[in-house]
């Protein structure tokens, strides 16, 4: 029997009525839903309807055997995606009487009334609400979740890099012992670097295994340009800039303002009478980028075009511009972080653009993902700028990384459908405080040996030990996060219920201190460390100026008024793979052209191609600047190169007498040095073959915090962390055994 003739009468009908000519992968989907009892990981392109494969066979299940609880969950990373997602599966659903309810910060508190009183269908819920229903309704899981049969996780990706995937693995597993469940895992996902290892990561603490069907991508074709832009002083086009190259995939409009910024003039140009995305890689970036642009359209006498979305804004702001996007006749250009990278259905967009490149393959997929729906061709724009270079600049400086990133980035995927495999290696002390706080919040008093076996229990702690574990909770003593009874049990204590009673707790990604922002009764959203009074801001797309600012409720008054505000710009380059840094080293070694590239583009590398075989950057790793001045270029990612930072500081730096050693990460590393190349070369051989702790590659009093509950761990857990769960050393160690023909 094929899948169409094994659903239910309502899922052909609406098959019917939305006129699906084909089922694509969701045949597979079908076959392993209704005939094993095993997880499954449905990877496939963005708009090819996972979401509608993974349930088509579940409500078919559930119309023949109606579950008496809640019979399926839908974990998805953004309470947005959550929404988007409540109106399909209501359509779906409606037919057949099976509820879907939202449960997550933004959805009617009646709504979540009625689900408890009459738990049943599908609840489509949050990690960070799914923390917050095990700690305040821990009672009454088993009522809700009693007969669970699927957790169906979306964007799961988005998820397997960080503490965010590890605690819906732990809530899992929290929330099928509480309700003596044992629901199926159903992940989806249109970027998965490593299906096997994802696999495992969904089969983690579950006993089943995860089916992973070959599902045949369907021929697409990429409609990809990629331009350079100086940012001269002046906010000028550089003498290099031709706009004669831009008919290549539209006419040129000239409408941008004459004195504009060259890459956003450009930008400006080519989003007018359209519907477009602008990624960027930061919310700072977000909101310069959006006030320049709207500051063109002030300029031109223009209506404004532009929208703004991120993860700091608050939810009206975000709607109107999904609203905005959803609505085929409006024509505006919404600026955007991630929040519009995963899974949101926002109509029929022409065309993204991304300023500089991303850190992954998997974040420029989900963005290219954003277009080509409708039966439009998948179309991105890079718009790649670079800081006019100073006359006395030294070579590191004047390498045009960004561009070299966001061609290897295409290239990887393009020649090997190459994409980044999950993180899994990793010591998760800050999760680990943040589930033993949990546990205790949602259960009460434990015995320590009762609390040891709930928390490591959890498989994704496997790397955490007994000894771990102890050392965690004598500290958590110390500072009275948790407290001994007089029968010897575990409790919550003072302080940590301060922590745990605060609503930010159930998010375990890192939040900084936020101040609300106000316009007299309208809120605009969030921003961190605020402006004196009488300084300006950027919220919203807008400038505005401070008029108060009330530390104590974090709330900062402000009135809007015209004008620019500088946007810091971080220099935390994000988690890049090696393998893209090798790829880089590629793009310039190489001769061959890409076709994407604009003039400028073409221009740009052919200068930096010249330079680095004059400079021989990419034949020897190390580069004599100019006397005792080097240069390193390694070629490793993020956290190799942080592994190597240290091997050079800390075990070779005396020998090789560094000196002002100064980091572009991952790029490069300046530094003076006494040594010739061959002895450090020699030298690096040496000290690397010595067998050495990583926790000596902390430098002495470092407490290196990373993640938002650090500040909580002990200090020799979290150097642990740091050393043996973020350093590459093996990776740093391959790289300096390749660098030994240097030293004969």
């Amino acid at each position: 029997m094929n899948a169409f003739d094994r659903y239910a009468d309502f899922i052909q009908d609406f098959i019917y009525r939305n006129g699906w000519e084909s089922l694509r992968g969701i045949q597979a989907a079908a076959d392993a839903i209704f005939n094993t009892d095993d997880n499954l990981l449905l990877s496939a392109s963005t708009a090819s309807g996972k979401t509608e494969a993974a349930f088509f066979p579940i409500l078919t299940l559930f119309s023949e055997d109606p579950p008496r609880s809640v019979g399926a969950i839908y974990i998805g990373p953004l309470k947005a995606l959550i929404n988007d997602q409540f109106s399909r599966l209501t359509e779906l659903c409606k037919e057949a009487d099976i509820p879907v309810w939202r449960w997550h910060g933004d959805a009617p508190q009646s709504q979540k009334t009625r689900m408890l009183k009459n738990p049943s269908g599908i609840l489509q819920i949050t990690p960070e609400s799914l923390e917050a229903m095990l700690m305040r309704k821990h009672a009454l899981i088993p009522k809700i979740f009693g007969d669970l049969r699927f957790i169906v996780i979306d964007e799961v990706h988005s998820l397997m890099r960080g503490d965010r995937g590890g605690q819906t693995l732990c809530l899992i597993q929290r929330l099928s012992r509480l309700a003596e469940a044992n629901p199926r895992i159903i992940g989806l996902s249109a970027t998965i670097g490593d299906p096997e290892a994802a696999g495992r990561f969904l089969s983690a603490g579950t006993e089943r295994k995860t089916i992973i069907p070959k599902i045949k991508a369907q021929a697409v074709k990429w409609r990809l340009s990629m331009e350079h832009f100086y940012i001269s002083p002046e906010n000028t086009p550089d003498s290099d800039t031709n706009t004669e190259a831009l008919p290549v995939l539209d006419q040129k409009t000239d409408t941008a303002p004459k004195n504009a910024d060259a890459g956003m003039g450009y930008i400006f140009e080519h989003t007018k009478g359209k519907k477009c995305l602008v990624f960027v890689n930061s919310r700072e970036e977000c909101e310069a980028v959006t006030t320049t642009l709207r500051s063109y359209c002030e300029a031109n006498h223009e209506p404004d075009r532009f929208l703004i979305h991120h993860g700091n804004l608050s939810a009206s702001y975000r709607e109107t511009a999904e609203a905005a996007m959803k609505d085929d006749d409006i024509f505006m250009t919404t600026c955007t972080t991630a929040t519009l990278e995963l899974g949101i259905d926002i109509g029929r967009l022409e065309r993204a653009f991304q300023i500089d490149a991303p850190f992954t393959v998997s974040s420029f997929l989900q963005r290219m993902g954003r277009t080509g729906r409708r039966e439009l061709p998948p179309e991105m724009w890079f718009v790649i700028r670079e800081e006019l270079p100073e006359p006395r600049s030294m070579l590191p400086e004047t390498v045009p990384w960004k561009l070299l990133q966001g061609i290897a980035l295409i290239q990887v995927y393009i020649e090997e459908k190459w994409v980044e495999p999950p993180k899994s290696d990793r010591l998760p002390f800050s999760l680990l405080y943040h589930q033993i706080m949990s546990i205790l919040a949602s259960s009460g008093e434990l015995t320590p040996p009762q609390l040891a076996s709930r928390v490591l229990s959890l498989n994704y702690f496997h790397r955490i030990s007994q000894d771990d574990l102890k050392i965690m909770l004598r500290h958590l003593l110390k500072i009275d996060h948790i407290q001994r009874t007089e029968e010897g049990g575990i409790i919550i204590g003072i302080s940590g219920e301060r922590v745990v009673n605060n609503y930010k707790f159930y998010a375990v990604f890192q939040e900084n201190e936020e101040y609300t922002v106000r316009c007299e009764s309208q809120e605009l959203g969030t921003i961190v460390s605020p402006p004196p009074v009488g300084e300006k801001l950027a919220i919203a797309g807008h400038v505005w100026l401070v008029e108060e600012v009330d530390h104590k409720r974090h709330l900062v008054y402000c009135t809007m008024i015209k004008g620019k505000v500088p946007a810091y710009f971080g220099d935390c380059p994000g988690d890049i793979n090696t393998k893209i840094l090798l790829r880089m080293r590629e793009v310039l070694r190489e001769e061959k052209s890409y076709p994407y590239l604009m003039k400028n583009a073409v221009m740009r590398l052919e200068r930096a191609r010249i330079s680095a075989k004059n400079a021989g950057i990419t034949d020897s790793p190390l580069i004599c600047l100019g006397g005792s001045m080097w240069a390193l270029f390694p070629w490793l990612g993020t956290y190799a190169f942080f592994a190597l930072e240290r091997f050079l500081k800390l075990k070779c730096g005396d020998r090789l007498g560094l000196k002002g050693l100064d980091s572009a990460r991952p790029y490069y590393i300046q530094f003076k040095m006494k040594a010739s190349p061959q002895e450090f070369f020699a030298i690096l051989a040496e000290e690397a073959t010595v067998e050495f702790d990583p926790i000596e590659l902390v430098y002495p009093n470092e407490v290196p915090v990373f993640e938002k509950y650090d500040q909580y761990v002990p200090d020799e857990l979290i150097r642990k962390g740091f050393a043996y769960g973020i350093l590459n050393i093996q990776e740093m160690k391959s790289r300096i055994a390749e660098w030994e023909k240097y030293a004969l």
